[in-house]
């Protein structure tokens, strides 16, 4: 009795089987696959002591810093054809007593400035440092600029120095990069 049973079920179980799979299946779907994965990557740090806002050797203040840092992720051709939006986040925590301009100049090998922005940060003190928090938000046709950009050069600048001037201003920053990946014939 146990045979007669199990002929029947199989045949029923794998008509099952054939018919759920296949049916009402679009294959042509496959073609608009999209990946769309979220990058994010340390971007740039300092921190710089007040005294290197002025030149004690010859009595002058200097007010402004530069540091330059290398983007190799948008060195890939397949990166930049995917990137639909970037998105810089830069936190400063200053304890100088003085208010700062903050350029960030992206730059091709050419040394074309291919994108910029500023920000100020707020005076703070060393009893008490005060945070200011930056976001750039990149897309639609400035998105091409980043990505022909090599390297940003940052620029701090200080309205005044003195040699008496203490604290630090520290940056740390991230950016988030979208990207957009889709099979290419």
């Amino acid at each position: 009795m146990k045979k007669n049973l199990l002929k029947p079920l199989t045949v029923i179980f794998l008509c099952f089987v054939a018919f759920a799979c296949v049916k009402d299946t679009d294959f042509d779907q496959a073609e608009e696959i999209a990946l769309t994965p979220v990058v994010e990557l340390d971007l740039i740090y300092f921190n710089i002591e007040a005294g290197e806002f002025y030149d004690e050797v010859n009595n002058i203040p200097i007010p402004t810093l530069t540091d330059t840092t290398e983007i190799r992720f948008l060195d890939d051709t397949e990166i930049q054809e995917s990137l639909r939006r970037a998105d810089f986040f830069f936190k400063f925590t200053n304890s100088i007593p003085r208010n700062f301009q903050v350029d960030f100049q992206f730059l091709s090998e050419q040394n074309d400035t291919t994108y910029a922005t500023q920000t100020s940060v707020a005076e703070g003190s060393v009893q008490t440092p005060v945070i200011t928090e930056f976001e750039e938000i990149i897309e639609g046709d400035d998105i091409l600029q980043v990505t022909m950009a090599n390297r940003i050069v940052v620029s701090v600048t200080i309205p005044d120095a003195n040699p008496d001037l203490e604290g630090t201003l520290n940056l740390q920053s991230k950016t988030t990069y979208y990207l957009e990946i889709r099979d290419r014939e």
